[in-house]
């Protein structure tokens, strides 16, 4: 039988619940013995379901069905199925409603509905630039009004920037867990995504240039702060390293920095103006019915990035722009990402109170953490024994790049749930780490 016909039949009972998320196939050869197959045509079967992304291969544990990865930008403060959310990196503070509608009541006179109508350049006007390039600086950087571009979202910045380094079939270098979208992202562009290995600074220097060497890469993918799913901070003399070899290998980096409003620190594109394209946007420090993508590119690179972003339809709209910029203009959105400032610090202190004794990690001033699993556990069973008792987590499995078994581990986000329901969610996952399986907690 073909390799293919027998993964199509194990991924229909996996999308018809017959095979569940943390169930563990087995050996390659008891499997081929099973079905009467050559090994080789089970170890097919078994390459073409991790490429397809349904199962996850972890050395001495085996090979195990995967979680279902949720996107980044959907369900806010719960699922659809109740579950308490602790995988979507998005906060709404409680007064954010009434502030915006008090705000934004200026924005419903007809003068501005009629400014706002007409289609929008990926450069918008002047004052757009400049409103801007005041508003996403920070560590005493801001960008070069001039270089300034926009997109309807953070993500679409990203897409844009990816297309405009890289043609299909060429290679991007990106940290070996890095932010999911961005996988689907390179899948439709038909870009590679080489892995990048990672210490307690973030990605090192020594495997970018190893990556390059062993065939050259068009640019690079790095969150310089709060990377997640780690939680990670470069240091100041990372970031300095990254830079000077941005410039030793004619190497251009995208720097997504979407987290950086909770943090001072400067970024790579402070450090190497002419290799860095920043994107910002208002999604997570906003909301992200909020959306707008803000791109700053270096000078040489500008008209590449207008005519990509124009060609992928990645362009704001007036209305999103002209409402994105009034926030902007009028504090609101410099106030709001103060406040989740100070939220994303409490709720990642009540985070580490609540799950002290277990292994995790990450920058205390994130909406997100890492939690290594005792070794009872694996990553994408945890995962789905964590839904069982009402709590969503995303696995290793859902950030990986390439084929090296992810780490065993979970990330948690923080900012969704209310207070008392993130505490609830901490509770049950503190209990199933260290009671297993069957653990619940009332």
């Amino acid at each position: 039988m073909d390799y293919r016909t027998i993964s199509d039949g194990i991924a229909a009972d996996i999308a018809a619940g017959r095979l569940a998320p943390g169930t563990r196939l087995p050996p390659q050869r008891q499997f081929a013995y099973e079905r009467g197959i050559a090994v080789s045509t089970a170890s097919r079967v078994y390459a073409e379901l991790t490429r397809r992304g349904l199962v996850t291969g972890e050395v001495g544990r085996g090979t195990f069905i995967r979680a279902p990865v949720a996107a980044e930008d959907t369900a806010l403060a719960e699922t659809e199925t109740g579950l308490i959310n602790l995988e979507h990196v998005f906060s709404i503070l409680p007064q954010q409603a009434a502030d915006l509608s008090a705000s934004l009541s200026a924005m419903l006179e007809p003068a501005a509905l009629r400014a706002a109508f007409p289609p929008v350049r990926a450069g918008a006007t002047a004052r757009a630039r400049t409103t801007a390039s005041g508003f996403f600086t920070r560590g005493g950087w801001s960008a070069d009004p001039e270089t300034v571009l926009f997109t309807g979202a953070g993500r679409q910045g990203i897409a844009a920037a990816m297309a405009a380094l890289a043609q299909p079939g060429e290679r991007i270098g990106v940290e070996a867990l890095t932010y999911p979208i961005v996988k689907g992202m390179a899948a439709r562009i038909g870009i590679t995504l080489v892995p990048l290995a990672l210490d307690a600074d973030g990605v090192h220097p020594d495997a970018i240039a190893q990556a390059h060497r062993d065939a050259p890469l068009r640019g690079l993918y790095l969150q310089s702060v709060l990377q997640s799913p780690l939680g990670r901070t470069m240091s100041a003399e990372r970031r300095r390293a990254i830079a000077r070899l941005l410039a030793a290998h004619d190497l251009v980096c995208i720097e997504d920095a979407v987290y950086g409003f909770l943090c001072d620190e400067e970024p790579l594109a402070a450090l190497a103006p002419d290799r860095v394209i920043l994107v910002d946007s208002l999604s997570k420090r906003v909301a992200p019915g909020l959306s707008l993508g803000f791109v700053a590119s270096p000078p040489a690179l500008v008209e590449r990035l207008t005519r990509t972003i124009r060609n992928g339809a990645w362009t704001a709209g007036g209305l999103p722009l002209a409402i994105a910029l009034h926030v902007i203009a009028d504090g609101l959105a410099g106030r709001i990402g103060r406040e989740k400032r100070a939220d994303a610090a409490a709720r990642h202190a009540l985070a580490r109170e609540m799950l002290a004794g277990l292994d995790i990690q990450g920058d205390p001033r994130a909406y997100h953490l890492w939690l290594t699993l005792p070794e009872a556990w694996n990553a994408e069973r945890y995962a789905a024994a964590a839904a069982r008792n009402g709590v969503a987590v995303s696995p290793a499995s859902a950030f990986a790049i390439g084929p090296a078994a992810p780490p065993n581990g979970v990330r948690l986000a923080l900012g969704s749930p209310p207070l008392a329901r993130l505490g609830t969610g901490l509770q049950i996952l503190r209990s199933l780490a260290l009671n297993g399986d069957e653990a619940h907690v009332e």
